[in-house]
């Protein structure tokens, strides 16, 4: 008998557990734990701790550290859906005075808007927020290293900046307008800037002796939007199922499909890892699959949240320390062992409900030169153009209401394709952005540019 979707079978749990197993022990962590999400529900939850007698829940508080930028870029898409604002807009539109104006939206969401890593001396991680009250305690006196757009460097104030743009639109706090606008609609209740029991301590381990000491947990002001929140698995496992699937309360799926999208360009260490960042979102490929979520870190915790829409398969991590295991590599392979162990069964084929005659039409074989493409119509009304031999471009097409159909990703996106027909009706080619493609491989009797030799095709000799 064929266990329910949402069950996971005994030797995942098992693998699942020896995994957080192997990471809190050689991590030398006090305690880790984690959760796997799948058909949008978590389906697992484990913990490893270093006190005899008591496994850390669900429901166990752990800051997150970065994670919290994820939250701060949806409510960002959030102004940007109701047209608030522009992603490229620059800040200064909005938010005017603070030296890094020239910065669009859309750069410092995805860390290309020039701007320092970090605040100004003393470790704002380490320090209270109150030593920096304002933006220009943030920035410093030189906010700006890099040409604005220029390169990928990762900004904790670019943040605060985003933090400070939500507060002014919203005219409210930051805090106010997140639980208002994410965390009550998602049921978020375990997710907040304060930690509130029962809650994990922060903790330090001596990197060459088993002994710790604890971390201080500090407020940290106006960088709260930067890496303030603390939170459970279990509000974790359900902001990834809203990460990966979209809930129209909050947020809809294409802009959540925007925010996983490459959004700044990669520095060389990072295209050799595999590794880009779209819009609040880290991105990377691994083990020949897509993940896409965040990392955190701050004194005294780690932590890792990760997402592989294909497999429809996400996990969370939590950990106690300020150095140990590496989340990032744990919550991957939590995602792998479920991917790999129970793969994902595809949704059952079914046709159209009604098939419009004019895509039908059009569907069949295609040449681009002598390069043979397939233009099948789907059960989901879309137009699929793929090339026969399996490697070439490839995109799916979404109509206009025109009899033209709009490309929705790879080569094409955003690319038109349209049916030229002749003088009878018939339909000569397709032009998809200029490209002409022909029923047979340079069709004399089509618009094909350059034309096609009259004496058509022949022999060597």
């Amino acid at each position: 008998m064929t266990p329910p979707q949402e069950d996971l079978l005994p030797a995942t749990r098992r693998a699942l557990l020896h995994r957080i197993a192997v990471a809190q022990s050689e991590g030398r962590t006090p305690s880790l734990v984690a959760a796997v999400v799948r058909g949008g529900r978590a389906v697992w939850h484990g913990a490893r701790t270093s006190v005899d007698g008591h496994g850390p829940d669900e429901q166990v508080q752990y800051r997150i550290g970065s994670i919290t930028k994820t939250f701060t870029a949806v409510l960002v898409l959030r102004l940007r859906d109701e047209g608030a604002l522009d992603l490229g807009d620059p800040l200064e539109k909005h938010l005017p005075g603070t030296g890094a104006g020239e910065a669009t939206i859309r750069e410092l969401l995805a860390h290309t808007g020039g701007l320092a890593a970090e605040s100004p001396a003393p470790w704002w991680e380490r320090t209270p927020g109150s030593l920096r009250p304002e933006l220009s305690d943030v920035l410093g006196e030189r906010p700006l290293l890099h040409p604005a757009g220029r390169r990928f460097h990762y900004s904790n104030p670019g943040y605060t900046l985003l933090g400070a743009l939500v507060e002014k639109l919203r005219a409210a706090p930051w805090e106010d307008v997140l639980r208002r606008e994410v965390l009550e609609p998602l049921g978020l209740a375990r997710t907040g800037g304060r930690p509130q029991a029962p809650h994990a301590g922060g903790w330090a381990v001596h990197p060459w002796a088993d002994v710790m000491m604890p971390e201080p947990l500090e407020d940290l002001g106006r960088m709260a939007p930067a890496g303030q929140l603390w939170s459970t698995t279990g509000d974790l496992a359900r902001f990834a199922a809203f990460l990966a699937r979209g809930d129209e309360r909050v947020l809809s799926a294409e802009s959540l499909q925007e925010m996983r999208t490459p959004a700044a360009p990669a520095e060389p260490a990072d295209l050799a890892d595999g590794a880009a960042y779209g819009l609040g979102l880290q991105i990377q490929h691994r083990d020949g699959r897509l993940l896409v979520g965040h990392s955190g870190s701050l004194p005294g915790f780690l932590a890792n949240l990760v997402i592989s829409v294909a497999d429809d398969v996400a996990a969370v991590v939590l950990a106690n320390c300020t150095s140990g295991p590496l989340l990032s590599s744990v919550g991957a392979d939590l995602v792998r062992i479920v991917a790999e162990a129970e793969p994902r069964l595809p949704e059952p084929w079914r046709p159209l409900r009604e098939a419009d005659a004019a895509p039908l039409e059009l569907a069949g074989q295609w040449y681009w030169g002598t390069n043979g493409f397939g233009l099948r119509l789907t059960a989901d009304g879309l137009l699929s153009l793929g090339p026969l031999s399996g490697v070439g471009r490839r995109s799916r097409f979404r109509a206009n209401g025109d009899g033209t159909w709009t490309g929705l990703e790879g080569y094409f996106a955003g690319e038109i394709l349209r049916a030229v027909r002749r003088a009878d009706g018939s339909v000569s080619h397709l032009d998809v952005g200029s490209f002409v493609f022909t029923r047979t491989p340079y069709d004399e009797t089509a618009d094909v540019p350059g034309g096609v030799d009259p004496d058509g095709w022949r022999g060597i000799g």
